[in-house]
Protein backbone atom coordinates (compact mmCIF):
# COMPACT_ATOMS: atom_id res chain seq x y z
CA UNK A 1 0.00 0.00 0.00
CA UNK A 2 1.29 3.55 -0.62
CA UNK A 3 2.26 5.64 2.30
CA UNK A 4 -1.67 6.70 2.78
CA UNK A 5 -2.84 8.19 6.08
CA UNK A 6 -6.24 7.95 6.83
CA UNK A 7 -8.59 11.57 7.34
CA UNK A 8 -10.60 10.67 9.95
CA UNK A 9 -11.83 13.84 10.39
CA UNK A 10 -13.10 13.85 6.55
CA UNK A 11 -14.42 10.27 6.56
CA UNK A 12 -13.58 8.21 9.69
CA UNK A 13 -13.38 4.55 9.55
CA UNK A 14 -16.56 2.92 11.47
CA UNK A 15 -15.21 2.97 15.18
CA UNK A 16 -15.01 -1.02 15.04
CA UNK A 17 -12.66 -1.33 12.35
CA UNK A 18 -9.22 -1.28 12.77
CA UNK A 19 -6.65 0.40 10.83
CA UNK A 20 -4.46 -2.75 10.05
CA UNK A 21 -8.17 -4.73 8.86
CA UNK A 22 -8.70 -1.88 6.79
CA UNK A 23 -5.13 -1.88 5.27
CA UNK A 24 -5.83 -5.56 4.43
CA UNK A 25 -8.53 -5.00 2.85
CA UNK A 26 -6.81 -2.24 0.83
CA UNK A 27 -4.03 -4.53 -0.14
CA UNK A 28 -6.57 -7.23 -1.26
CA UNK A 29 -8.40 -4.33 -3.54
CA UNK A 30 -4.87 -2.91 -5.03
CA UNK A 31 -4.43 -6.73 -6.34
CA UNK A 32 -7.54 -7.97 -7.47
CA UNK A 33 -7.43 -4.16 -9.46
CA UNK A 34 -3.66 -4.99 -11.29
CA UNK A 35 -5.72 -8.62 -12.02
CA UNK A 36 -9.03 -6.94 -13.26
CA UNK A 37 -10.04 -7.92 -16.85
CA UNK A 38 -10.84 -4.62 -18.23
CA UNK A 39 -10.03 -5.16 -22.38
CA UNK A 40 -12.31 -3.04 -23.58
CA UNK A 41 -12.72 0.04 -21.01
CA UNK A 42 -9.40 -0.21 -19.22
CA UNK A 43 -11.40 0.75 -16.42
CA UNK A 44 -9.84 -1.77 -13.78
CA UNK A 45 -12.13 -2.09 -10.60
CA UNK A 46 -11.14 -3.99 -6.95
CA UNK A 47 -13.12 -5.08 -4.53
CA UNK A 48 -12.59 -6.32 -0.87
CA UNK A 49 -15.24 -7.40 1.24
CA UNK A 50 -14.96 -8.74 5.40
CA UNK A 51 -17.55 -11.59 6.35
CA UNK A 52 -18.64 -11.96 9.71
CA UNK A 53 -15.75 -14.36 10.29
CA UNK A 54 -13.17 -11.50 10.23
CA UNK A 55 -11.88 -12.83 6.65
CA UNK A 56 -11.06 -10.60 3.65
CA UNK A 57 -12.97 -11.83 0.45
CA UNK A 58 -11.59 -9.88 -3.41
CA UNK A 59 -13.01 -9.78 -6.96
CA UNK A 60 -11.97 -7.54 -9.68
CA UNK A 61 -14.22 -6.65 -12.85
CA UNK A 62 -14.04 -8.83 -15.47
CA UNK A 63 -15.47 -7.81 -18.70
CA UNK A 64 -16.69 -9.41 -22.14
CA UNK A 65 -16.71 -8.53 -25.50
CA UNK A 66 -20.79 -9.16 -25.19
CA UNK A 67 -21.10 -6.11 -22.74
CA UNK A 68 -23.97 -7.66 -20.29
CA UNK A 69 -22.28 -10.62 -19.70
CA UNK A 70 -19.05 -9.03 -17.79
CA UNK A 71 -18.99 -9.00 -13.77
CA UNK A 72 -18.18 -6.23 -11.68
CA UNK A 73 -15.91 -6.54 -8.67
CA UNK A 74 -18.46 -6.40 -5.89
CA UNK A 75 -20.06 -9.47 -7.92
CA UNK A 76 -16.66 -11.59 -7.95
CA UNK A 77 -16.25 -10.69 -4.33
CA UNK A 78 -19.21 -11.76 -3.00
CA UNK A 79 -18.89 -14.91 -5.18
CA UNK A 80 -15.91 -15.94 -3.39
CA UNK A 81 -17.26 -15.02 0.04
CA UNK A 82 -19.91 -17.36 -0.42
CA UNK A 83 -17.71 -19.87 -2.04
CA UNK A 84 -16.01 -19.74 1.31
CA UNK A 85 -18.63 -20.15 3.30
CA UNK A 86 -19.03 -16.22 4.56
CA UNK A 87 -22.79 -15.45 4.86
CA UNK A 88 -22.22 -11.82 6.00
CA UNK A 89 -20.68 -8.64 4.56
CA UNK A 90 -19.63 -6.59 7.88
CA UNK A 91 -17.41 -4.07 5.64
CA UNK A 92 -17.05 -2.86 1.80
CA UNK A 93 -14.38 -1.61 0.27
CA UNK A 94 -14.41 -0.82 -3.58
CA UNK A 95 -10.89 1.09 -5.11
CA UNK A 96 -11.23 2.49 -8.97
CA UNK A 97 -9.23 5.17 -10.38
CA UNK A 98 -11.16 8.05 -11.31
CA UNK A 99 -11.36 11.67 -10.96
CA UNK A 100 -14.99 11.17 -8.46
CA UNK A 101 -15.39 8.48 -6.26
CA UNK A 102 -15.73 4.91 -7.90
CA UNK A 103 -19.10 3.43 -5.63
CA UNK A 104 -20.73 0.16 -6.58
CA UNK A 105 -23.31 0.15 -9.84
CA UNK A 106 -26.64 -0.30 -8.77
CA UNK A 107 -26.70 -3.79 -9.10
CA UNK A 108 -23.91 -4.29 -7.04
CA UNK A 109 -25.62 -1.77 -4.65
CA UNK A 110 -28.17 -4.21 -4.11
CA UNK A 111 -26.11 -7.87 -4.45
CA UNK A 112 -24.30 -5.91 -1.33
CA UNK A 113 -27.72 -5.64 0.32
CA UNK A 114 -28.65 -9.32 0.09
CA UNK A 115 -25.85 -10.11 2.28
CA UNK A 116 -25.65 -6.50 4.80
CA UNK A 117 -27.68 -4.70 6.96
CA UNK A 118 -28.26 -1.13 5.60
CA UNK A 119 -25.47 0.35 7.71
CA UNK A 120 -22.99 -1.52 6.45
CA UNK A 121 -19.76 0.74 5.51
CA UNK A 122 -18.92 1.28 2.00
CA UNK A 123 -15.13 2.46 1.86
CA UNK A 124 -14.26 3.99 -1.37
CA UNK A 125 -10.95 4.18 -2.33
CA UNK A 126 -8.56 4.92 -5.10
CA UNK A 127 -5.06 4.22 -5.60
CA UNK A 128 -4.47 7.15 -2.54
CA UNK A 129 -6.43 5.54 0.01
CA UNK A 130 -9.31 6.27 1.27
CA UNK A 131 -11.77 9.18 -0.30
CA UNK A 132 -15.47 8.25 1.25
CA UNK A 133 -16.88 5.93 4.03
CA UNK A 134 -20.66 5.78 3.18
CA UNK A 135 -23.44 3.09 4.41
CA UNK A 136 -24.72 0.77 2.16
CA UNK A 137 -28.14 3.07 3.56
CA UNK A 138 -26.53 6.19 2.14
CA UNK A 139 -25.82 4.62 -1.21
CA UNK A 140 -29.09 2.60 -1.51
CA UNK A 141 -31.78 4.67 0.44
CA UNK A 142 -35.03 2.68 1.26
CA UNK A 143 -33.64 -0.82 -0.12
CA UNK A 144 -35.26 -3.77 -0.80
CA UNK A 145 -34.07 -6.73 1.20
CA UNK A 146 -34.23 -10.39 2.65
CA UNK A 147 -36.55 -9.69 5.38
CA UNK A 148 -38.76 -7.98 2.92
CA UNK A 149 -39.25 -12.11 1.50
CA UNK A 150 -39.45 -13.28 4.74
CA UNK A 151 -42.84 -14.73 5.83
CA UNK A 152 -44.21 -12.38 9.17
CA UNK A 153 -44.71 -14.47 12.73
CA UNK A 154 -48.01 -13.48 14.33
Amino acid sequence: MRNETIDTHQWPLPEWLDPDTYRQMYDAAITARENAYAAYSNFKVGAALLDEAGNIHAGCNVENAAYPQGVCAEAGAISAMVLSGGKHIRAALVLGDAPEWVTPCGGCRQKLREFSAPDMPVLLCNPNGLQASLSLDELLPHSFGPAHLMPQRS
